[in-house]
């Protein structure tokens, strides 16, 4: 897809992904295993499409709910500032919680939601990122599973966004700005 600002290069296939996804699911199913039911909540927007593979793979009985949040706006730049824009619908007390995630950058918002959410009483509460850029982090987090470690690039596509754009990608690519 052409932008007159910026090119895109592929960073992690399709392909890549699609078999990534497959066996963290299979990682996260044998955690659960013996779990009642297991609550997927997704931080929208950059995760959606991540999430809607992962619960397609997972084979056990789950509810899926949604927060969104935000950090960046239309910015390459994390604010730190973590606003809540939709919380979740349904309750987490007492339940078994996979917080599902596009990235985690600087930690930020992970701090902040997981923070928010163990508040909330959950059993057990794990988190599942698609993409780590370690090398931002500020803040220490817990990431049981992560899809894949990138460098420090601003990456778009499957789900992931710059200024709304990009995120039907089928790959992450990088952004790479036109001088």
């Amino acid at each position: 897809m052409d932008h007159p600002n910026y090119d895109i290069d592929e960073l992690i296939s399709a392909k890549s992904i699609a078999a990534r996804v497959e066996s963290l699911a299979k990682e996260i199913g044998d955690y659960f295993k013996n779990s009642e039911k297991l609550i997927v909540v997704g931080l929208l927007r950059g995760s959606f499409v991540f999430i809607a593979d992962l619960v397609r793979e997972l084979k056990m009985p789950l509810e899926v709910d949604f927060m969104e949040v935000s950090s960046y706006g239309n910015a390459m730049e994390s604010s730190r500032e973590v606003r809540i824009l939709k919380d979740l619908r349904g309750e987490i007390e007492g339940c078994n919680v996979l917080l599902v995630e596009d990235i985690i950058d600087t930690g930020h918002t992970m701090q902040h939601v997981q923070t928010l959410l163990q508040s909330r009483g959950p059993r057990k509460m794990e988190v599942c990122a698609l993409l780590d850029k370690p090398s931002r982090r500020e803040v220490n987090v817990e990431v049981r599973w992560i899809g894949f470690e990138i460098p420090d690039e601003f990456v778009v596509g499957y789900g992931i966004d710059y200024a709304q754009l990009n995120r039907n990608l089928p790959y992450i690519g990088k952004v790479r700005p036109r001088r």
